[in-house]
């Protein structure tokens, strides 16, 4: 600023408030802001693709409470399969389904290996129980898990536990590492 220039000066104000427009008008605008784009369906989506991820078997008490249950993907050496089933890999999470109905079981399945999967956990470990006061029905939840861990792509293998973590009545679970974010 010049110190010979007068700070009331017309011209003075201009040049320091640089290029103006003109309003059209002297009215403010009051509207709500646009809501964030959200997809309306996204939440019953993803349930309906749980339910139908983890759809019941016509028949899944063919299992005994004394059965071994296995499964390994194509691709899962014998190696990592042998040291889930001696139980090498550390348990990170685990959920139990004593007391719970088929439809509960499911979806707290579901639910578990979704959040394991996101919290980066590899291994984790599922009591069904063995179905012993399933009276002539045999181990349902058993059964039932069987047929929803071979349904989900990013379960990798799955057998029953050692004796000390629950035997023929859990399952260590064996998750493929979820995606790397970027």
């Amino acid at each position: 600023m010049n110190t010979d220039e007068d700070p009331n000066d017309v011209g003075h104000f201009l040049r320091a408030i640089g290029e103006v427009r003109r309003l059209e008008h002297d009215q403010a605008d009051v509207r709500a802001p646009a809501p964030i784009a959200r997809a309306q369906k996204r939440r019953e989506d993803d349930v309906a693709v749980l339910r139908d991820l983890l759809s019941d078997p016509v028949n899944a008490t063919d299992l005994q409470p004394g059965d071994e249950l296995r499964f390994v993907r194509p691709g899962v050496s014998r190696r990592v399969f042998r040291n889930l089933k001696r139980g090498h890999y550390r348990v990170q999470e685990e959920l139990d389904l004593h007391g719970l109905f088929s439809g509960e079981a499911r979806r707290a399945v579901a639910t578990f290996l979704t959040e394991a999967r996101c919290e980066g956990h590899l291994c984790v470990r599922v009591v069904h129980g063995k179905g012993l006061r399933s009276r002539q029905q045999g181990p349902v939840l058993k059964g039932l898990l069987d047929h929803w861990l071979r349904q989900r792509d990013d379960v990798l293998a799955f057998c029953s536990a050692r004796p000390a973590d629950g035997g023929t009545g859990a399952v260590y679970v064996l998750l493929r590492r979820a995606a790397a974010r970027s």
